[in-house]
């Protein structure tokens, strides 16, 4: 079957990252400003992290989208244009309700919302495995998370801009409208892998992935694994999970926050990533793990630093935002990097939602005790505990090296550019 040339795959690979970041920011970055700006307190917005227990869970359904498609457009594009269009709804349709009065409302519709998300992820990440060959990963996931980065204008620039000229109910039904640049995608694009073999039953497709990688690296090697991709993005992700209520305390007003703090952050995890992609054709992945890891840990002082000034200045918060979100964007090209390396070809989609799902767990499970640190220790210890949680996914790196040489060659694609 003939594909795409790497230009087009390049490209392919950004709108689909567009559509995979959107409604990730929008329940990371606008919901929680819409809702500390309607009075919610930090504990109830951190708790609110538990919504991303679809992301720790995808794992679970992944093998029913590998193995079942919907009776149109293909195995992976019918369910892409079904899950951005539900997204598009629920995203529009969540302003509508008043957080001091319906947070039961707008939390379940959040959770649905995460679900989506979620899902999406898994059909996204199935496609691009399935598009790209194994040496054009490195330069397809760059465009990908620089694509996924960018899609944080909307909902963390824009709508926090928009949100100071219009009453949120609006702000909501202009960011889902962006999911339209996935529907397009979805659209245009075609079946890349329509004859890849798939599990002879559901049952099947549920054991295969987990058989083969057990086989491949052994209890202990999974362990490891499973280890260090919990706690290697630990400090930052518990760092960044109350930035945008951090910054409002600091005395920064929304539009200050999404002109300056988000765009900082936007263009310095893309930088990040274009140097961590130069850099890991020089370096080895181990050592470009544990270099980018140790920037992670050493930026999150910043904040530390931020939340002692008297003064909220704007080039203090851009030269922050920007130095962390810098060690974000190398830190993440490296874990995509090392997930790649360990996947098997074969059953990738299932795989690589088992990956992404533990990355998630931080982000799902301990930063929802963020605002209870924060309450109780104030927010200069709290990031002086962030960087110090950090140290433990850095040490885990010295057990990687024989894990890596475990891997073995996977089969090219043999389809013609």
């Amino acid at each position: 079957m003939k594909t795409y040339p790497l230009r087009h795959k390049l490209i392919i690979a950004s709108l689909l990252g567009f559509a995979s970041g959107l409604p990730l920011f929008v329940l990371y970055q606008t919901i929680p400003a819409w809702l500390r700006d309607n009075g919610v307190d930090l504990k109830s917005i951190a708790l609110f992290q538990l919504i991303g227990l679809p992301y720790t869970f995808k794992f679970l359904w992944a093998p029913l989208l590998d193995r079942y498609r919907l009776p149109f457009l293909g195995l992976r594009r019918g369910w892409m244009v079904v899950i951005q269009l539900a997204l598009l709804l629920s995203i529009a349709v969540i302003g509508l309700f008043d957080p001091t009065v319906n947070l039961r409302i707008i939390v379940a519709l959040a959770l649905v919302m995460t679900t989506l998300s979620a899902t999406q992820d898994i059909v996204l990440d199935a496609y691009r495995r399935e598009l790209l060959k194994d040496d054009e990963l490195g330069a397809g996931n760059a465009w990908f998370v620089n694509a996924y980065r960018l899609s944080s204008l909307v909902p963390g620039s824009l709508a926090l801009i928009l949100a100071d000229h219009l009453p949120w109910r609006q702000v909501f039904p202009i960011t889902a409208l962006f999911m339209l640049v996935g529907v397009a995608a979805a659209l245009g694009i075609r079946e890349v892998a329509a004859d890849t073999p798939r599990a002879a039953s559901l049952q099947a497709a549920l054991i295969e992935p987990l058989r083969d990688f057990f086989s491949r690296y052994q209890f202990a090697g999974v362990l490891v694994i499973v280890l260090f991709l919990l706690l290697y993005k630990l400090g930052d992700s518990m760092a960044t999970a109350l930035a945008t209520p951090f910054y409002l305390d600091m005395g920064y007003d929304k539009t200050t926050i999404g002109s300056v703090a988000k765009a900082a952050a936007l263009w310095a995890s893309i930088f990040g990533a274009f140097v961590a992609g130069l850099m890991m054709r020089r370096i080895a992945l181990v050592k470009a793990l544990l270099l980018f890891g140790l920037f992670q840990m050493v930026t999150i002082l910043g904040f530390a630093w931020l939340s002692q000034l008297r003064q909220p200045n704007p080039l203090d918060l851009f030269i922050v935002v920007s130095l962390e979100y810098l060690g974000v964007g190398m830190g993440t090209v490296a874990v995509l990097a090392f997930m790649a390396r360990i996947t098997s070809l074969r059953f990738a989609a299932s795989q690589f939602a088992l990956l992404t799902a533990l990355t998630a767990v931080p982000r799902t499970f301990v930063n929802a005790s963020t605002g209870w640190l924060v309450e109780h220790m104030g927010y200069t210890l709290f990031f002086l505990l962030c960087c110090v949680l950090a140290l433990p996914g850095l040490l885990l790196i010295g057990w990687l090296p024989p894990i890596l040489k475990q891997t073995t060659n996977r089969p090219e694609h043999t389809a013609e550019d």
